[in-house]
């Protein structure tokens, strides 16, 4: 049987960004929309929040509904020293390398900022590969997570069907389109989730990553 493919999460689930990196990017985030669409402060924050959620990710929107350059607020928004703001469990380097199988990043943040965070955490060698926002893109078109297609063509590009990946994430919504797909879902609720009712898409639940070896053999997984 080929070994699992894991594919982690950043924010909120390698390490705790609701500590104080959320709040350096939504102010930045805020800060741009108020710029570039001229309007005021609390104007600019309820457009940032309503394009997250309608579509993954505020740059969606913005992308979309307003012609902003991509590149351009990716930079902006986290041109910021992510090392005083970075706070994660100890000894997540030696986890991943007993963590039998190909760690994949797979984040909705640019990959500058990504790579600064792993540099920080010392884990960037575990990942083979690390998708980032840049290149979430299905027919030219930006498809971050939760999209279907995007992951479908990721899966695609990794060679590895569904059944032997494993998506660890601490989004709900995330977790439900990657099911969709087959892949075993890991919910990460140690950095702002809390106590959750454990939906039927969702294999475990885990309150720190240390708890992955122990519940990896109870995983869901194919040939």
């Amino acid at each position: 049987m080929s070994a699992r493919v894991w594919f982690f999460d950043l924010d909120d689930t390698l390490h705790d960004a609701s500590h104080a990196i959320f709040r350096a990017i939504d102010a930045r985030m805020t800060d741009y929309v108020q710029h570039h669409l001229a309007v005021d402060r609390p104007e600019a924050n309820r457009i940032r929040r309503d394009y997250w959620l309608r579509y993954g990710a505020t740059l969606l929107g913005l992308v979309r509904h307003h012609g902003v350059d991509a590149h351009h607020f990716l930079a902006q928004t986290h041109d910021f020293d992510v090392a005083a703001l970075v706070r994660a469990e100890r000894g997540l380097g030696a986890l991943l390398a007993r963590l039998p199988g190909r760690k994949v990043l797979l984040t909705n943040a640019p990959a500058h900022y990504a790579a600064a965070v792993l540099r920080e955490l010392a884990v960037h060698a575990h990942f083979t590969r690390r998708y980032a926002i840049e290149s979430m893109r299905v027919h030219g078109r930006f498809r971050p997570k939760p999209s279907r297609s995007m992951l479908a063509a990721m899966l695609a590009r990794e060679g590895v069907p569904g059944s032997r990946a494993v998506l660890v994430e601490d989004s709900l919504r995330n977790l439900k389109s990657a099911k969709s797909l087959g892949l075993a879902t890991v919910l990460v609720t140690a950095h702002g989730s809390g106590s959750v009712r454990r939906p039927l898409y969702v294999d475990a639940v885990v309150a720190s990553l240390h708890e992955l070896p122990r519940v990896a053999a109870r995983l869901p997984r194919g040939c």
